[in-house]
């Protein structure tokens, strides 16, 4: 009897995932690419004269950085950044007969197989030498991707009135520096009545 008491304990949660393979059927078959984005890392000071924003976007072209002010306070800076790569290094030169590198996968092979095989693997590669050629396929392959690529986007809120026209920003070495001034304090003006 305590057994049934504790499943009708979890009876809501095995509705919940019951409604949720419903819902996950129901949904159309689509394949979605997700977009990879990244926020780069920046710097931000205030000086007297205005905020200085120092930001890491390693070789992003110039082109592809947009800074714009979304409202009086607030400054967005977004873009791209591509994975581009040398040619020499894109992809390394392979020779022509050499052979092709094999994947570091865990086999088993029976001893009496093994010269059998050897002797099948000279023919089935006599035969595919005299079959055109293969197109060469990659001959590398990642270790490790840690490179910041895709879009990028970034917010930054000032708590002060900024002169949005006085606005510097420049990129050099993957560094962009921004320097938004501070807008001047408003001089009070007395009128008079007359």
């Amino acid at each position: 009897m305590a057994l049934f008491s504790q499943l009708n304990d979890f009876a809501p949660l095995f509705h919940l995932l019951d409604d949720y393979d419903v819902h996950r059927s129901c949904r159309p078959k689509q394949r979605v690419t997700p977009v990879r984005s990244f926020s780069p890392r920046f710097d931000v000071y205030e000086a007297n004269d205005g905020y200085h924003l120092n930001g890491e976007l390693p070789g992003v072209d110039q082109n592809n950085i947009e800074i714009e002010f979304t409202d009086p306070h607030t400054l967005v800076v977004k873009g791209r950044a591509e994975r581009t790569y040398a040619t020499s290094h894109a992809q390394p030169p392979v020779a022509e007969d050499a052979p092709r590198a094999k994947s570091r996968q865990p086999t088993v092979e029976d001893e009496d197989d093994a010269s059998d095989s050897a002797s099948v693997s000279s023919s089935a590669s006599a035969s595919k030498q005299a079959v055109a050629p293969q197109p060469a396929e990659r001959s590398y392959k990642f270790w490790a991707s840690e490179r910041s690529v895709g879009e990028f986007h970034r917010a930054f809120t000032f708590p002060t009135r900024v002169d949005q026209d006085a606005v510097k920003a420049s990129l050099k070495d993957g560094l962009l520096s921004v320097v938004v001034p501070k807008e001047p304090a408003p001089k009070l003006k007395k009128i008079r009545v007359e």
